[in-house]
């Protein structure tokens, strides 16, 4: 049918275009924060690349939010904006059936869209968590170039290194500039060092080298040597397991354990596939263009209700998992409510309704009935 085709092309021009455009702006973004985590030693500068995939493929399912809901506010815009909108209307075509073609075009996305954020960003956040996690498990003295001063993953130490062994777990001529706990710098320096582990813990031993420890309160100087001298450089493996982000967890393993944050994230992802759904209905709803109007109205309407509506998204997952409201209440009040907007909104133009003649004719009714 010439009317639905010419619609779903239109669509998929817009989406197709808009889509690619996010996926520049959001993979520069992206790059440069990944780039800033490998400086900064929290990510391996080897697997930069791979934690760059992993995040885009994490955020995929938000673009392909905007870029539909963008793609039907341009696509219908611009209808409106050339008086195509109005051959459609004197055709005897009305807004309601822009909705089927439009529907037709977004459940392909839809549906890929509920696949990713039940499936795929979870998946994708637990093998960046594993890539961040296998990096900042090795030992702080295989994570330094030679010759290159090297904070420690806590922030506590630098290290510096002349040389290296081949396997990376063995320095030589090692020099440590750290601050203790209790407020006291240390430096040592040692002829070698290496790494050992003693059960599941990782510690640094150090061989033929002098330590120096200053108090800051007092300026005492305490200077000591020793042969040989250990030194815990890195939280135990099992800890490391144990600290899986909440995100990283599977949509399976969130329903098995229902607890207050597992149900705000479970409430999050359904909650991203209904949003997905809503500015669809939202987007065929409110759309209008005045010819005489510059075009950036509808994209900064565009814009601020996404912003918006992914912003209480956000908020009710913290609600949820502060246990102030459950995530089932959330979801109705929240998705329900711009569902119940939306196809209001729509049958009002749809019928031609205008609300002030709607309210004096409700008005005049009851006038009417109170008489008689």
């Amino acid at each position: 049918m010439l009317f639905h085709s010419s619609i779903r092309t239109e669509l998929a021009r817009s989406f197709g275009a808009t889509l690619v455009v996010l996926f520049t702006i959001v993979l520069t973004v992206l790059l440069i924060r990944t780039l800033g985590l490998a400086s900064r030693g929290s990510v391996n500068p080897e697997e930069v690349m791979l934690v760059l995939g992993y995040t885009v493929l994490g955020y995929t399912q938000t673009i392909l939010t905007l870029a539909l809901f963008i793609a039907i506010v341009s696509t219908l815009s611009r209808m409106y904006r050339e008086s195509e909108m109005i051959i459609w209307f004197s055709s005897g075509r009305s807004l309601g059936g822009f909705l089927s073609p439009v529907m037709r075009f977004a459940w392909p996305v839809l549906l890929v869209i509920v696949l990713m954020v039940l499936f795929v960003w979870p998946w994708a956040n637990q093998q960046t968590a594993e890539l961040r996690n296998r990096f900042e498990n090795r030992g702080d003295l295989q994570r330094i170039a030679p010759g290159q001063f090297q904070e420690s993953s806590s922030g506590r130490r630098v290290f510096f290194i002349d040389k290296d062994t081949a396997d990376g777990t063995e320095g030589r001529n090692v020099f440590i500039s750290s601050i203790e706990k209790n407020g006291n710098e240390t430096v040592t320096s040692a002829v070698s060092g290496r790494i050992e582990w003693q059960g599941d813990r990782q510690f640094l031993m150090l061989n033929n080298g002098q330590r120096l420890e200053s108090d800051p309160k007092t300026g005492r100087i305490k200077v000591s040597q020793f042969e040989q001298y250990g030194a815990q450089i890195g939280a135990s493996s099992s800890y490391i397991r144990g600290g899986q982000a909440l995100k990283a967890r599977s949509t399976l393993a969130l329903i098995q354990d229902p607890t207050p944050a597992h149900m705000g994230e479970l409430g999050w992802r359904i909650g991203v596939a209904l949003t997905a759904f809503n500015l669809v209905l939202l987007g065929v709803a409110t759309t209008v263009s005045n010819p005489r109007a510059g075009r950036s109205g509808n994209l900064l309407f565009t814009l601020f209700a996404f912003i918006v509506y992914f912003n209480l998204l956000n908020v009710g997952q913290r609600w949820v998992t502060a246990g102030q409201v459950s995530w089932l209440t959330l979801t109705v009040l929240l998705h329900g409510s711009v569902f119940l907007f939306s196809a209001l909104w729509l049958a009002k133009r749809h019928h031609n309704i205008h609300w002030r003649t709607w309210f004096s004719q409700i008005a005049r009714g009851g006038a009417a009935g109170a008489s008689a």
